[in-house]
């Protein structure tokens, strides 16, 4: 018994050694297999094409014409006959004033005229009587120069006359309180029964012209420079085509109309201002609004898949570029915006050169890839399709 227990534990040193042996002969294999494989990744080949590169500014829809209507005449405002909030034509009769006393003061008026005229019928027969017995030396020089001055002392008491009547009859039209423009009218400012006009124009409702409709933006003073500079114009300004911005992914098209000649001290911004067109008068002034404007044309513009961008650790963007020699360079960019999910690249990228854009994860600078050929789902680019891209 005893020899026979001193064999079992050398047979089982033996026979874990042998399943060690084994286990390392079969693992061997295994491990040279998963020896550094080439990643694979994904490419996209740049092309350039004439791209228009834009900017969107941010900025406040304002009415193209606003008419404050106020009272021109004293009185008590008998009537409002528009509904508040409608649309009205230039013209129509917003408010009656009383016009029973300034009807009076027509009617009084008249009555000086009429006076006025009798007394200039009056002098002017006494001057043509005094100038015939002047002829016969019958009357002195002095009695016919006093008729004559008098004559036309009551020509120019006729000529006030008539011009007091005049002025009597327009504030009786101003009873009568008229659109001066077309537009969306706004809730009335008095009600019937209100004295207006008592030493001061009272102001009875605001007009709003809303087709066209301006969008008021703003650009930096160095920002709106360079792009007048890259169009060669004297201003940035010149009936260019912009883009109103909607919610629901579409744009509107208008025009730059001018931009301001000062820059702003408080914000050192120059104010643009752009004209879109809105028959159905869906835009309404005072909303925020965000219009893309064109800064510069690039003859051999490039874009590149915004995943293919990335930051190093200085926070500067980058890509992975392939070289012919099949290995990955990384490449610093400047970009100059970003629309539909591409970036605008300014300088580091040149046509012809492989941007990765998937696979980025297991590469590194200096490492030899496997391009793989794009799957069906990936879309193809084309720069020429491009309507414009974001600064």
């Amino acid at each position: 018994m005893p020899a026979l227990s001193r064999k079992i534990p050398a047979l089982s040193i033996f026979l874990v050694a042998s399943a060690c042996v084994l286990l390392s002969a079969c693992s061997e294999p295994a491990a040279q297999d998963e020896a550094d494989p080439i990643p694979s990744v994904t490419v996209e080949v740049l092309k350039a094409a004439p791209l228009l590169v834009t900017t969107d500014l941010s900025g406040r829809l304002t009415a193209s014409r606003v008419a404050e209507v106020r009272a021109r005449v004293s009185g008590i405002v008998l009537e409002r006959t528009y509904q508040e909030g409608s649309f009205i034509e230039k013209g129509d009769t917003l408010f009656k004033i009383d016009p029973e006393p300034l009807q009076v003061a027509v009617d009084s008026a008249r009555a000086a005229l009429n006076k006025a005229e009798a007394n200039r019928v009056e002098a002017s027969q006494k001057e043509q009587r005094l100038q015939r017995l002047l002829g016969n030396n019958s009357v002195s020089r002095q009695d016919y120069d006093s008729a004559r001055a008098l004559s036309q002392q009551a020509a120019a008491d006729v000529a006030s006359a008539e011009a007091e009547l005049a002025r009597a009859r327009l504030d009786l039209g101003y009873a009568t309180v008229t659109a001066p423009i077309s537009g969306r009218i706004g809730r009335a400012q008095v009600s019937e029964g209100a004295l207006v006009g008592h030493n001061e124009a009272t102001l009875l409702a605001t007009i709003q012209q809303l087709d066209p409709i301006y969008a008021d933006i703003s650009q930096a003073a160095d920002q709106y420079t360079a792009m007048r500079d890259a169009n060669d114009t004297d201003s940035a300004a010149d009936d260019t085509e912009v883009a109103l911005m909607q919610s629901d992914d579409t744009h509107l098209t208008g025009r730059l109309l001018f931009a301001e000649p000062f820059v702003d001290q408080g914000t050192g911004q120059i104010m643009l201002r752009s004209e879109f067109p809105n028959p159905g008068l869906d835009l309404l002034p005072g909303a925020f609004v965000q219009v893309r404007v064109p800064v510069r044309h690039l003859e051999k513009g490039i874009t590149v898949a915004q995943r293919a961008v990335q930051l190093d650790g200085a926070g500067k963007p980058m890509a992975m570029v392939v070289n012919d020699a099949g290995q990955v360079v990384r490449r610093l960019l400047t970009l100059g915006g970003v629309h539909d999910g591409r970036w605008i690249v300014l300088e580091g990228l040149e046509a012809g050169e492989r941007v990765i854009v998937s696979g980025l994860q297991q590469i590194a600078p200096g490492m030899d890839v496997t391009v793989e050929p794009p799957s069906d789902a990936t879309p193809s680019y084309d720069a020429a399709s491009l309507a414009g891209e974001t600064l």
